[in-house]
C-alpha cells in the first residue's frame, strides 16, 4: 500500500530546505557590496488522473461531467531569480569608490566590466576599486577595470571622476586638472539572466543577451557617483520573516508524513 502524501510531504520538505538554504545565503551576504538577493520559484509536480473531465456520465451516458478527479504529487523548485534592484548607497569619501545611478529608478541594467584573464570578462556592481602601483584602477581582488580609463600618475595629489565617467587628475605643483581617461559602462537587456560566479561578479550568458557598451549618462546608461558604494539589496527583516514561513511550511510537510505513517500503522493493526 502506497500513500501519496508520504512522497508529497517529502518533496515539500526538500523544497523548503532549498528555500531556507537560499534565504541563508542572502542573509550571509547582507553586507556584500552590490549583492542581489534571490527569489525561489516553486512549481507543482505531476498529477495523476483517476477520471478526466468531460467524460460521459449518468445512467444513459449522455451527461458530460464538468470536473475530473486528479491528485498532485508534490512540489519542486522551478528556479531562482535574482532581484535586480539597486542597493542603498553608502558614502565612503574615496574617489576610487564608484556607485552606478541607474536611469530607471531602482532597476539595475548597468555594470562595470573587469578583465578576468585569457580574454574573458566579468561584470560587477561592486564599485569598491583601488589603484595599483602603476596607477591602474582594479578590484580589491586584483582584476582590472576594462577598458582601462587610463593610469593615475604618481605625481597626482587629487583625482576626480565626473558623473559621466571622465577621470581627471591634478599633479603636484599644478592648479588645473587634466583628463586621464573615460570609464565605460555595460548594460544588458535581461540582467537577471547573467550567470553568477561568486566574488561579486557575473558572466554574460545567452539569457542575459550581449553586453552593450557606452559612456555614463548616454542613452540607457546611468551616471557614476564617485565616493559612494552600492550595498546589498537584501532586507534582513523580510528575509527573517521568509525564513520563519519556510520553517513552518517544512513543519507542515513533516506533519503530513507523520500523519500518513500513523494511517499506515492503523491499517497494519487491523484484524480480521
Amino acid at each position: 500500500m502506497m500513500i501519496r502524501s508520504l512522497w508529497s510531504g517529502a518533496t515539500g520538505m526538500k523544497a523548503m530546505q532549498f528555500y531556507i538554504d537560499s534565504i541563508s545565503h542572502d542573509l550571509a551576504n547582507v553586507n556584500t557590496n552590490g549583492y542581489k538577493k534571490k527569489i525561489v520559484n516553486f512549481q507543482d509536480l505531476l498529477y495523476q488522473t483517476s477520471r478526466a473531465s468531460g467524460l460521459q456520465g449518468g445512467t444513459d451516458g449522455t451527461v458530460n461531467l464538468p470536473v475530473g478527479v486528479q491528485v498532485g504529487l508534490g512540489v519542486k523548485v522551478g528556479g531562482t531569480t535574482p532581484v535586480m534592484t539597486v542597493g542603498p548607497a553608502v558614502e565612503t569619501g574615496n574617489w576610487f569608490d564608484m556607485f552606478i545611478e541607474e536611469p530607471q529608478a531602482n532597476h539595475v541594467t548597468n555594470f562595470f566590466r573587469v578583465d578576468i584573464g585569457n580574454g574573458n570578462f566579468a561584470y560587477t556592481r561592486d564599485g569598491n576599486f583601488r589603484v595599483d602601483n602603476n596607477g591602474q584602477i582594479m578590484t580589491i581582488d586584483g582584476f582590472y577595470l576594462s577598458p582601462s580609463p587610463g593610469n593615475i600618475s604618481e605625481e597626482a595629489i587629487a583625482v576626480n571622476i565626473s558623473e559621466t565617467g571622465r577621470v581627471f587628475q591634478q599633479l603636484r605643483g599644478e592648479t588645473d586638472f587634466e583628463e586621464v581617461g573615460q570609464i565605460q559602462l555595460f548594460s544588458f537587456i535581461n540582467p537577471a539572466g547573467l550567470e553568477p560566479i561568486g566574488n561579486n561578479r557575473w558572466l554574460e550568458s545567452e539569457s542575459s543577451g550581449d553586453a552593450q557598451q557606452g559612456e555614463p549618462g548616454q542613452d540607457q546608461f546611468g551616471f557614476i557617483r564617485s565616493g559612494f558604494i552600492e550595498q546589498s539589496n537584501v532586507d534582513a527583516i523580510s528575509e527573517m520573516v521568509n525564513m520563519i514561513a519556510a520553517q513552518r511550511a517544512y513543519e507542515f510537510n513533516s506533519r503530513s508524513i507523520t500523519t500518513s505513517d500513523e494511517m499506515l500503522q492503523t491499517v497494519n493493526g487491523l484484524k480480521r
